[in-house]
C-alpha cells in the first residue's frame, strides 16, 4: 500500500467576507475502501480566537489543530469517548491542547495564544515557526476503558496537517492525507477555517490510491476552495472520479464542558488545611476555565460551606 502523505496546509492573510454555519461531513466511497471527512469550521476557529485573545498566527495554530481534533473525534464509535491531542514543537506558542467529543464538539488552550511571528516571504503565516519541531505531537484516545490509548510522535514541521498523516502512519499504520486552512483577515477575524480527513481502508487497490494521489496534487488551497465552492468543492476535488456517497452531516461547535460543579470537586480534592488558607485571606476567588471565558466565583461564605461539607 502506497502512504498518502501530500498534505495541502496553508493560511493567508488576505481578507474574505465568508462565514458559515459548521459542520462535518462525511463520506464512504462505492467500494467502501476509503472514507472522508470534511470540516467547516469557521464559528469554532473565531470562537477559539476570541477566548484565547489569539494573534492572527496562533489563531491559524489553534484552528488547525481545532478541525484535526473535531474529525478525529467524530470518528468515535462510543458516544463517551473523547480524544485530546497536544503539540509542543517548542516554538514560541508554547505546548497547545485541543480537545473533541465523539460529536466532534472542540476546544482548545495555547500556553502563549498572544505569541506571534511575521508572515513568510509567501505571505503565509508562519505557523511552523510559531509551534516548532522539536517536541511531540500526542494523541490520547479515550474510549470509556480502563486505560485510555496514547500514541505519540515526532514533530515534523508543526503545520499540524503534516503531523497528523506522520501520527496515522506510525501509530496506527492507516494510510492517510490531511488538509487544513484558516484564513485571518486584515482585520484580525478568521474569513474561513476547515479541512479534510482521508484514509483508506484495508485492501484497498492501488489504483484507487493513485487516484486519490493525483487528486490531491492537483487540488487548490484549502481555504481557497471552502470560500469559493465550501464543503462540496472540497470533497469534488478530493473524489473526482471516485463513485461516493455522502453519509452523515452533523453540526459542531466550540463546546466546554466545564461546571461550578466540577470546579468545586477540584476545589474539595485540594484539601482542608488549603480551603482554610484561603478563607483566611478573607476575599473571593475566581476560577477561570482554561478552555473557555467561564469564570467561577467563590466567597468566603461559600468556602465556609464548602469546608464544612468535608466535615
Amino acid at each position: 500500500m502506497i502512504l498518502l502523505r501530500k498534505i495541502k496546509d496553508e493560511c493567508s492573510s488576505r481578507q474574505k467576507e465568508v462565514y458559515s454555519l459548521d459542520f462535518i461531513y462525511r463520506y464512504l466511497s462505492e467500494n467502501e475502501q476509503l472514507k472522508m471527512s470534511v470540516i467547516v469550521a469557521t464559528e469554532i476557529v473565531q470562537r477559539a480566537k476570541e477566548i484565547h485573545a489569539c494573534s492572527p498566527t496562533a489563531t491559524a495554530a489553534l484552528g488547525r489543530l481545532l478541525c484535526a481534533a473535531s474529525m478525529m473525534g467524530n470518528s468515535l464509535k462510543n458516544e463517551a469517548s473523547s480524544i485530546t491531542i497536544t503539540v509542543d514543537g517548542g516554538g514560541p506558542i508554547g505546548k497547545m491542547t485541543a480537545v473533541s467529543d465523539s460529536i466532534g464538539n472542540v476546544r482548545c488552550f495555547a500556553m502563549n495564544p498572544n505569541a506571534d511571528l511575521p508572515s513568510k516571504a509567501n505571505g503565509k503565516l508562519d505557523v511552523g515557526g510559531l509551534v516548532g519541531n522539536k517536541g511531540l505531537f500526542t494523541v490520547i484516545k479515550d474510549l470509556g476503558m480502563k486505560k485510555p490509548y496514547m500514541g505519540s510522535v515526532e514533530i515534523v514541521t508543526g503545520e499540524i496537517a503534516e503531523d497528523l498523516t506522520e501520527y496515522y502512519h506510525e501509530s496506527e499504520q492507516t494510510p492517510t492525507a490531511c488538509g487544513l486552512g484558516v484564513l485571518v483577515g486584515t482585520d484580525c477575524n478568521v474569513a474561513v477555517a476547515g479541512g479534510f480527513l482521508v484514509q483508506l481502508m484495508p485492501g484497498a487497490s492501488n489504483e484507487l490510491t493513485s487516484v486519490l494521489e493525483r487528486n490531491i496534487a492537483a487540488m487548490y488551497p484549502v481555504t481557497r476552495i471552502l470560500t469559493t465552492s465550501g464543503y462540496q468543492g472540497i470533497a469534488e476535488a478530493v473524489l473526482r472520479g471516485i463513485p461516493n456517497s455522502l453519509l452523515t452531516r452533523e453540526r459542531v461547535n466550540y463546546k466546554c464542558y466545564c461546571s461550578r460543579e466540577k470546579v468545586t470537586a477540584v476545589l474539595r480534592s485540594i484539601g482542608k488545611k488549603e480551603i482554610e488558607n484561603m478563607i483566611r485571606e478573607n476575599r473571593t476567588f475566581d476560577v477561570h476555565c482554561q478552555f473557555c471565558d467561564s469564570v467561577y466565583s467563590y466567597t468566603k461564605q461559600d468556602l465556609q460551606n464548602l469546608l464544612h461539607s468535608e466535615v
